[in-house]
């Protein structure tokens, strides 16, 4: 469950061994104010912004936030379409929920989610699932 204000980059990794709910442990930077873009340190990065859950130890997390951590799923893949799925949660509790579907003939997705985060979140996710597996279906 990464943090729903994290904006993971692509392509660019932090050395964090294990399992990561973006599959990878990304870089990227903090849009909890987007009129103040933030960089953190790879410890930030590995401990809070690529795992979610970091209300009570990040000091830029919002207080009133409707959300403290994104998870996502692969719900199918057919060869041709990957169907994903999110839930946004709050103190384990799920808020919001949806789908998301990526065209591999497109390279494109084409239910998108209008959170610009949230959506690049769940591009970050679907590039480490087709790197882990290419051909799936």
């Amino acid at each position: 469950m990464a943090c729903p204000y994290f904006h993971p980059a692509a392509e660019e990794f932090v050395d964090a061994p294990g399992w990561h709910p973006l599959g990878d442990a990304h870089r990227g930077c903090c849009q909890a104010n987007p009129c103040e873009p933030f960089q953190p340190s790879d410890l930030m990065l590995r401990d809070l912004c690529n795992l979610g859950y970091a209300a009570q130890q990040c000091p830029r997390f919002p207080a009133h936030a409707d959300a403290d951590a994104v998870r996502f799923t692969v719900a199918r893949d057919d060869g041709g379409v990957i169907g994903l799925y999110y839930v946004a949660e709050k103190n384990h509790l799920p808020q919001s929920h949806g789908p998301l579907e990526y065209s591999r003939a497109a390279g494109a997705f084409t239910l998108a989610h209008a959170d610009a985060i949230l959506q690049w979140q769940a591009e970050a996710y679907l590039a480490s699932y087709l790197r882990r597996q290419p051909n799936a279906s």
